[in-house]
């Protein structure tokens, strides 16, 4: 899917999901638009310490596999950003065709080794892997964990050592930090587009922006020529999602039976739903990838 999009100069959305409306949401759009797109849940949220009850890995495979094979549309599905091998591996094993590992806190050299094992095992189960060089800097409320991965916080990452990295760890894809950042909730800033096309330069793999929901327009839509084939939205959709819920509370006399399940206009999970949607559609064109389904 993604070297098809680095030939035809798009790139693929990710947008993460959380419970089965927010996939449903993105689906919807995907759809809509005739759009190939990723879909996938977040490990280092969903096994969060302050999370109030466990989340068994094996069920959320299960959901995104079969919302992926019955989409209409290509549709691929990530285990994204996780720091711990075993729930990688057990990923892997558990039907998702996209994982993430990414520990900050292990020294560079020590993450390689862990890496290309975690490469050698996804690949002997026909599951690609995404790794990233460079650390994206991120707000101080953010909810993920603190870095280093032995440089500082927020570090662009370096054509060379990204070279070196994708060489020693047998990667499929490419995640690289160039001035985009993570859970930005507010305004966008341009990427470093001298600094992509020169990893691009030395990189022969798909490229990966994470924290799309704080590039801008213009920037990225630059970026996409200098090899870039997926950007992941997160934080876009977790500001909507709420939003329409919240909309559909205001509503007065409520009936309790037609708020939750009923699938009709009072249905807080349906406004849910639509309010991911909509959020991706608002993003997706960005991308250059509506109709590159058909």
């Amino acid at each position: 899917m993604l070297e098809r999009a680095v030939r035809g100069g798009y790139a693929v959305g990710y947008f993460e999901s959380w419970n089965i409306e927010s996939l449903q949401g993105v689906i919807d759009a995907a759809e809509q638009t005739r759009s190939p797109i990723i879909v996938g849940f977040n490990g280092g949220f969903l096994s969060g310490h302050d999370r109030l009850a466990g989340e068994r890995l094996s069920w959320y495979a299960a959901l995104g596999r079969a919302a992926a094979l019955s989409a209409s549309v290509p549709c691929g599905l990530l285990f994204n950003e996780y720091p711990s091998d075993d729930w990688v591996a057990l990923a892997i094993k558990s039907g998702f065709n996209l994982v993430m590992p990414a520990d900050a806190s292990a020294p560079f050299d020590r993450y390689v080794e862990r890496v290309s094992a975690l490469a050698r095992l996804a690949h002997a189960h026909g599951v690609a892997v995404e790794a990233e060089v460079g650390e994206l800097p991120r707000p101080k409320s953010a909810s993920f964990p603190p870095a280093s991965r032995g440089t500082a916080a927020g570090a662009e990452a370096d054509p060379s050592l990204a070279a070196r990295f994708v060489s020693a760890t047998g990667i499929d894809l490419l995640a690289v930090s160039v001035g985009n950042v993570h859970v930005k909730v507010d305004g966008t800033q341009d990427l470093d587009l001298g600094l992509l096309a020169e990893i691009h330069r030395q990189v022969k793999l798909p490229l990966v922006l994470h924290g799309g929901t704080g590039i801008s327009a213009c920037s990225l839509r630059q970026a996409i020529s200098p090899g870039v084939a997926k950007v992941n939205y997160g934080t876009y959709l977790k500001q909507s999602y709420p939003r329409a819920v919240r909309g559909a509370l205001d509503r007065e006399g409520l009936d309790p039976h037609r708020v939750p399940g009923m699938g009709g206009a009072d249905d807080l999970l349906v406004a849910g739903r639509l309010g991911v949607r909509d959020a991706v559609l608002e993003r997706i064109d960005l991308l250059g990838c509506r109709g590159r389904a058909d």
